[in-house]
């Protein structure tokens, strides 16, 4: 768990006040199928104190590893995500236009926050660049490795008719 000090916190107001924590995909459950992380994943932030509830902001570092989803080659990304959220201590009071977490005691437990963030940011597509130009359809060479050779001229199905008539003469 990362539980975060705001004891120091408590009567500077408006002074930040820094953390970092190291911890790993499986302490803070981010296992998933398709990806993994390479090595530790490195959090640094600060909290302040705002009078009304505590900002706590900062910087999420890690390295993804996964399979392309076009030309199936194994990568390792770096990745940096930024979070920031509020928390206020006491017990929830039903103020609907306030969207503020809530704790008790000393520490704030930002271990939810950092796992949401980390899930949220990650693409529905594993994609090596935004130019991978993936596998051949026909022979599967990876073309981004150079051109294979193969035709791979595919008609718009719209008009296959047209083409259809094309060939009758």
């Amino acid at each position: 768990m990362m539980r975060v000090n705001i004891a120091e916190s408590n009567d500077n107001v408006g002074e930040r006040f820094s953390f970092k924590f190291i911890t790993s995909a499986d302490e803070i459950d981010v296992i998933h199928e398709v990806f993994s992380f390479d090595g530790p994943i490195h959090i640094d932030g600060s909290v302040m104190n705002t009078g009304r509830s505590y900002r706590i902001e900062g910087m999420i570092h890690c390295k993804k590893a996964f399979d392309c989803d076009r030309c199936l080659e194994h990568f390792i990304q770096g990745q940096e995500h930024s979070f920031s959220e509020d928390y206020k201590q006491g017990e929830e009071d039903n103020e609907e236009d306030e969207v503020v977490n809530y704790f008790n005691g000393d520490t704030i437990d930002i271990t939810e926050l950092i796992r949401d963030t980390i899930l949220a940011a990650q693409p529905l597509n594993n994609i090596c660049s935004p130019d991978c130009h993936g596998l051949c359809p026909k022979c599967g060479a990876n073309l981004n490795k150079g051109d294979c050779g193969c035709d791979c001229f595919v008609p718009d199905p719209r008009l296959a008719a047209l083409q259809q008539l094309l060939k009758k003469k």
